[in-house]
């Protein structure tokens, strides 16, 4: 048995004509709306051969569509990327704009991001172009460019109050993941340090490096002392070293992902915000904790 969920977005409400056609044309049982106008699922016993082109074709339409096992949906260990997902930026983007070095950097990002650069030759070229900023920039950088990303809240705060442990992994910088962990309550964060020197920074990071192969190693590491297997995680992200962490957990979600990720994604989320993780994990509205 698998779970259908359909989610529209703020721009886009899910029409109960495109639930009830898309529930017909595939056999699925009575659809269950999670949110009024929002976002309804519904189960099937047999995947159709052209779910991908159906998903593709809803997704046109600017609604979210997404097929998944049906057993063990709400997941006990949260693995985030930060930057494009958890908050609204791109940190080292911002950080590097407000040094006047922002179109070099920003273009370095794309690439990476998108997986045409190694990520960290990225890193470390991007970084090199921040020696000698004054390292009360980030402080600045975090209270003036820095947003949560919509739906942010909500996601950790319900799966925390389910029992879930959440953890932020990100490829950029502790200096900002720590701020943003505690504002949201995550458990724990990952991510590399800048290094710093005489109230500037060096243009270097702290070795090792935390990249794809780390975020992976986290997800196996805390599944491992939380013992837990892959059905009970769920991890998201939107560039190319979240990939590896992605394709390994029961729920792996590319949200608003870049092109080569997005294909690649067990689930993508290309027009909802966080709270579509929720919804599929079968949360209704009424259930999300605001905070």
């Amino acid at each position: 048995m698998h779970i259908v969920t359909l989610i529209g977005s703020q721009t886009t409400p899910l029409d109960p004509a495109l639930v009830s056609s898309l529930q017909s044309a595939w056999g699925g049982g009575e659809a269950i709306w999670l949110s009024p106008d929002e976002a309804a699922e519904f189960a099937v016993e047999v995947v159709p051969d052209n779910a991908a082109k159906t998903g593709d074709e809803v997704r046109a339409l600017g609604v979210d569509l997404a097929v998944q096992p049906a057993g063990r949906r709400r997941k006990k260990l949260l693995l985030a990327d930060m930057d494009s997902t958890i908050i609204g930026q791109e940190c080292i983007d911002e950080l590097a704009d407000a040094a006047g070095v922002g179109e070099r950097v920003a273009a370095i990002t794309a690439k990476a991001m998108n997986g045409e650069l190694g990520f960290e030759g990225a890193l470390l070229e991007r970084v090199r172009l921040l020696k000698g900023l004054d390292q009360g920039l980030i402080g600045t950088v975090l209270n003036e460019r820095i947003s949560l990303a919509r739906g942010a809240r909500a996601l950790v705060a319900t799966m925390k109050a389910n029992g879930a442990y959440t953890a932020l992994v990100s490829g950029g910088f502790v200096q900002f993941t720590g701020a943003i962990a505690r504002t949201l309550e995550f458990d724990e964060h990952r991510a590399n340090r800048l290094l710093e020197s005489a109230g500037m920074l060096t243009g270097d990071v702290a070795r090792p490096i935390l990249g794809q192969a780390a975020k992976l190693e986290a997800l196996i590491e805390l599944s491992g002392k939380l013992d837990l297997d892959r059905e009970d995680v769920l991890a998201v992200g939107d560039g190319a070293n979240d990939l590896a962490m992605i394709e390994r957990a029961g729920l792996g979600v590319a949200l608003h992902a870049k092109p080569v990720v997005a294909a690649a994604a067990p689930v993508r989320i290309d027009h909802g915000d966080l709270t579509s993780l929720l919804f599929l994990q079968g949360y209704s509205r009424d259930e999300f904790v605001e905070r």
